[in-house]
């Protein structure tokens, strides 16, 4: 049986990324920063609608991407970061891949412990992590591309220095084509483009 002061406790830790600024935004001096969770609901919304967008009309045990596996991965894909924190791409160049990706798994699985599914939900952030799933992909596709809604909204409200995000994006090989083309137009509408 599951001990509900675990899953409780669980709860609080998760609601710590209300709290949490996205760190890279921070250092650029953004005057509000989101915090991480409000990134994570933007990704969840952008992978339902590139979900919709690549398989329209698609009906359950249709073929396709499997709408509530992108979903449960882009909810989780930040919530190690509740023990770990937000980490800028400056700080992230220094860390080998590896060593971040365990670390990552590993406050992963502590907080989510208590589950009674929290093997299930590991493999599907896996998936992510690894981009080991069509789901995995399009939700790392939807990490991204709300990054750039969020610079673009930013840079909309008066905020300058965020070239540096525009330009790691240019390079990015889009898993779905539609995410590039997401992303061209959202660099169009950019302020003085």
């Amino acid at each position: 049986m599951t001990d509900p002061r675990a899953v409780a406790e669980l709860l609080l830790e998760g609601a710590t990324l209300k709290r949490m600024p996205r760190a890279g935004w921070a250092m650029r001096g953004v005057p509000y920063t989101e915090s991480v969770a409000e990134h994570s609901f933007g990704v969840v919304l952008v992978a339902l609608a590139l979900v919709d967008v690549l398989q329209p009309g698609a009906g359950p045990g249709e073929p396709g991407l499997n709408l509530e596996k992108v979903l449960i991965i882009a909810l989780l894909h930040d919530l190690a970061e509740a023990r770990l924190t937000d980490l800028p791409a400056s700080a992230a160049r220094l860390i080998p891949a590896e060593v971040k990706s365990k670390a990552e798994a590993q406050a992963l699985a502590g907080i989510l412990a208590p589950l009674p599914g929290a093997a299930r939900l590991r493999v599907l952030w896996q998936e992510f992590e690894d981009r080991s799933s069509p789901e995995g992909r399009l939700v790392r596709d939807a990490d991204k591309l709300e990054m750039m809604v969020q610079c673009l909204r930013y840079e909309q409200a008066g905020s300058r220095g965020l070239d540096e995000f525009w330009q790691a994006i240019d390079g990015l090989s889009w898993h779905y084509a539609v995410s590039g083309e997401i992303y061209a137009q959202l660099r169009s509408l950019r302020p003085g483009s």
